[in-house]
């Protein structure tokens, strides 16, 4: 260990912003809600919902208030924490006499690290590798100015929108075979149906060359033209709201109730127009993958600034101080909860398992969420009783630090 990290150590549980834990856990909690689609269904009914399933009566509605409310908004929300969580750990290694420079890149190359093992080993959905990738990127932007911090992160954020309205206007020029290949994967025939049916059916070998090619794709192409930059944008604003103590529930409560109001205000209107656009298009891949998507791309950053104003507004409160424990520890183990996640969904619906997948319906997905929320919600507290961080915690501060942490209170 070099003297340069001798003064670092992982923050202990007494130094920790309630808030942010009690926020992460709520975004972890929504973002199971659309990631429960990708563990159950076909890779194109996540975007494409007339993809594979029913889409009627309960299901429609299942799909509807989950596009509407959860479908990028925690996601949004467990970017922005993340960036924050860059600015909270390098001030706190600093003020310790540790370099933040050397602490956050070997910080983020375990996580790229886990994430690459999660991927190909688990589950293709994986956001540990992106987020590891983008936090190197963005940590420059750690000591600029809030709202410059803001400016930079939506321009950032913006370059995803231009990629994608330059892709659709450019469409009726691709070659022929590359539109067909691309339709295909929006819309795919009954025999790709079945193939990727009967591979996540069969046996973890058997299911490893579809996990891997769509890791790849996930982790190249699309982290390129589309997560790079809304990762990145995200995590710089989220910087700028953890240095204006947005996050840390120290702004006012007519703070947090504008939020709440703009949020909504703005937020639902959009991602309501592009579902019902959606639906009148047929969900046509010339409109719905890249001009239809687009609503919900922009709406999806005020419904969660809506949810953060909300969730800021119970922790300013007296109220529901169980609930705000529960769900503190619940994100103080992110990380753990989020690869058990996995583990928990892959062993429902892989072959491996007990192979429901394709198998179960929209509106049963949601009794599977809630759970699976039931379960972490209760063992997550009483495991935090007697150690200091989750076990996925413990091995990525450790490895994080070069030296193994404590891990009894």
């Amino acid at each position: 260990m070099t003297g340069e990290m001798a003064g670092a150590a992982p923050v202990g549980p007494g130094d920790r912003i309630s808030s942010i834990d009690v926020l992460r856990g709520v975004a972890l909690l929504g973002i199971l809600i659309m990631n429960i689609q990708s563990f159950s269904m076909i890779m194109a009914a996540y975007l494409n919902p007339t993809a594979y399933g029913d889409l009627t009566g309960a299901n429609w509605w299942v799909w509807t208030l989950s596009n509407i409310f959860a479908n990028e908004k925690f996601i949004s929300i467990f970017s922005m924490l993340f960036g924050a969580g860059i600015v909270l750990m390098t001030e706190r290694a600093e003020a310790r006499g540790a370099n933040p420079r050397k602490l956050h890149i070997s910080r983020s190359i375990w996580l790229i690290v886990i994430g690459l093992l999660h991927a190909y080993l688990l589950w293709y959905g994986d956001i540990l590798f992106t987020y590891g990738v983008c936090a190197l990127i963005v940590f420059a932007g750690r000591k600029v100015r809030p709202r410059k911090l803001i400016v930079i992160g939506l321009i950032v954020f913006s370059v995803a929108f231009l990629l994608f309205m330059f892709f659709g206007f450019s469409l009726q020029f691709w070659p022929e075979e590359n539109r067909v290949e691309s339709m295909r994967n929006w819309m795919p025939t009954a025999e790709q149906v079945a193939e990727e049916l009967a591979a996540y059916r069969g046996g973890w070998l058997e299911q490893m060359p579809v996990r891997v090619s769509s890791a790849i794709a996930l982790q190249t192409f699309i982290l390129l033209i589309l997560e790079g930059w809304r990762v990145c944008g995200l995590m710089l604003i989220g910087m700028a709201l953890f240095k204006m103590g947005v996050l840390s529930a120290d702004r006012s409560v007519r703070f947090y109730a504008s939020m709440v109001w703009i949020g909504y205000g703005a937020g639902l209107p959009l991602v309501i127009a592009g579902t019902a656009n959606n639906f009148a298009a047929g969900w046509s891949f010339e409109y719905s993958m890249f001009y239809g998507s687009q609503w919900n791309y922009w709406g999806s950053i005020f419904v969660a600034m809506g949810h953060v104003g909300l969730v800021m507004l119970l922790c300013r409160s007296g109220l529901f101080e169980r609930l705000k424990r529960v769900l503190a520890a619940f994100g103080r183990m992110a990380l753990t909860n989020y690869l058990l996640q996995t583990v928990i969904c892959t062993s429902i619906f892989y072959g491996h398992g007990l192979g429901l997948f394709g198998r179960v319906e929209r509106w049963q997905q949601i009794l599977f969420v809630l759970a699976i929320w039931a379960v972490q919600l209760i063992y997550s507290p009483l495991w935090l009783r007697r150690y200091r961080f989750g076990p996925a915690e413990w091995v990525w501060r450790s490895l994080t630090y070069g030296r193994r942490q404590p891990m009894r209170l």
